[in-house]
């Protein structure tokens, strides 16, 4: 047992998850892979000791204090001394809810204790460390982890704690895959499995779907300390023909960016979105300032993006090209629909 601040572990709880490189397609070696949905949550590890229960994001950062209901739920459990591997989600109306993940983020135990009520969180577990009873499983390999989770998910038996799907047929992972990109999931994870659990190595492969929409640049924020162009806002329109912030793009290559400023320059001071607008900084972008500069919606770029979460790119944008040849109206939300 590993002793630590909050608790006797079989493992420290500062232990690194496994983790994914990036791909443009699934591997097809047959018979090698287990395929399973990437989710679009928290990455989590769960450490339960003898009474102590610990969640840790990927960074290592404590996550128990803001998911009191988890901890509460991992608590009940009859089973002791375990480490699982998964990504902590919140469901509203059925769909999964980014948003309401960033929302626990919040320094107000009061504020955490009311969402966890109002919004409660579910742990989706993929994989085992360490299974009930303290046994080690990390030099097993993924079929022989991937039972004894199976085995601990259904002694659980309760709706907090999920298996996530997996899948050794490549059809049915490409599938998937076509499915991914506006929801829970952003992609799909191929595990080698006749290989062990590597704490911090990249010995996964992640394939994302990646698709394009052309955007009105309704705005854009200059580089910090810089009058260049750092990112450009990007925005669709509505079914009310209202401009709608849903993202930005920031690759802008540097030989570019001295004549984009200045063609947005010549723009700035219009009317910008006309709909939803960009918000101050986030919790995740404390760094980047909250101002921003409207311009007139008349520029149009085609972007690649990998995921929609409540009508916004989860994620920065890919830019690909300036679309001068399309119309500002034409950008509407049923290109990511």
């Amino acid at each position: 047992m590993v002793e630590s601040s909050s608790g006797k572990f079989s493992l420290p709880p500062d232990t690194p998850p496994m983790e994914a490189r990036r791909a443009d397609a699934l591997p097809e070696d047959r018979g090698a892979w287990q395929y399973e949905p990437k989710w679009d949550g928290f990455r989590c590890l769960a450490f339960k000791g003898d009474e102590a229960v610990d969640l840790r994001a990927k960074s290592g950062k404590p996550l128990a204090r803001y998911f009191p209901e988890l901890t509460a739920m991992l608590q009940g459990l009859d089973a002791e001394d375990f480490v699982v591997d998964g990504e902590i989600v919140i469901e509203i109306e059925g769909r999964a809810s980014f948003d309401a993940l960033q929302m626990r983020l919040h320094p107000a135990e009061s504020r955490v204790r009311k969402l966890s009520v109002e919004t409660p969180a579910q742990l989706v577990l993929f994989d085992m460390l360490v299974a009930a009873g303290g046994k080690s499983l990390l030099e097993k390999n993924l079929v022989e982890r991937r039972a004894a989770l199976e085995d601990f998910v259904a002694k659980a038996n309760t709706a907090s704690l999920r298996l996530s799907p997996s899948t050794t047929n490549l059809a049915t992972a490409k599938r998937w895959l076509q499915g991914t990109g506006h929801g829970s999931t952003d992609g799909i994870v191929a595990k080698a499995l006749a290989e062990p659990y590597r704490p911090g190595e990249r010995a996964m492969i992640k394939v994302k779907r990646l698709r394009t929409a052309d955007c009105v640049v309704g705005g854009f924020r200059y580089l910090n300390g810089k009058r260049q162009v750092g990112s450009l806002l990007l925005g669709l329109y509505n079914e009310r023909g209202l401009l709608d912030h849903v993202g930005f793009t920031s690759t802008i290559g540097n030989d570019e960016r001295a004549a984009i400023t200045d063609k947005l320059e010549k723009l700035r001071g219009g009317s910008g979105f006309s709909g939803k607008a960009p918000g101050g900084p986030s919790r995740w972008s404390t760094e980047r300032s909250g101002k921003w500069e409207a311009v007139r919606p008349e520029l149009v770029v085609e972007v690649r993006f990998d995921h929609v979460t409540g009508d916004r790119f989860r994620h920065g944008t890919k830019l690909l090209r300036w679309r001068p040849d399309k119309a500002p109206r034409q950008c509407t939300f049923e290109q990511i629909e």
